[in-house]
């Protein structure tokens, strides 16, 4: 089964077994409608007890997990799902981690780079792309706004967008 990166827990929060987690969904509000989670790596499944927000962060306590030292060892682990508990997306929407390592073609066919990053920063997200040159190892990174007017096509099946470049978006 495949899993789904939601979050990823970036620090303890108190003594008592709390944990702080950076979210990696839009709607942060879903790990209140999950009973428990996995620990990436570690392959453990959580039952989560008790959920509340604090400064952009999702703030979890585990259940059974009562003390600081019961959670230090899952301090910058991945939080996932499986892939059957995800959100169903809008057509036309794509989970981050299905994004990520797309190649970036223009319409004229010429290569762009590979997408390593989305950025989302409030009214669309961000596409970074990076090319890295075969003969000097230069990387070049391109940021490509996820709009209509620029992204064309996306098949993630064969992992490759076509854009139509607006002036000086990559020059």
């Amino acid at each position: 089964m495949k899993h789904i990166r939601i979050g990823k827990i970036v620090n303890t929060h108190g003594i008592n077994g709390d944990v702080k987690v950076l979210p990696l969904t839009d709607d942060s509000k879903r790990f209140e409608k999950l009973d428990s989670i996995f620990i990436e790596d570690n392959k453990v499944s959580v039952q989560i007890e008790r959920v509340w927000y604090s400064k952009g962060f999702v703030m979890l306590k585990f259940k059974g997990y009562d003390n600081i030292n019961d959670v230090l060892k899952y301090k910058d682990k991945y939080i996932v799902i499986d892939e059957k508990n995800a959100v169903e997306l809008p057509e036309d929407s794509y989970f981050i981690f299905q994004i990520i390592g797309i190649k970036v073609y223009c319409s004229d066919g010429r290569e762009l780079g590979e997408i390593i990053e989305v950025l989302q920063p409030g009214g669309n997200d961000v596409y970074v792309v990076q090319d890295i040159d075969k003969k000097t190892g230069d990387k070049k990174e391109y940021l490509i706004p996820a709009i209509k007017d620029v992204v064309k096509k996306i098949d993630i099946d064969n992992k490759e967008m076509i854009i139509e470049p607006i002036k000086g978006l990559i020059e």
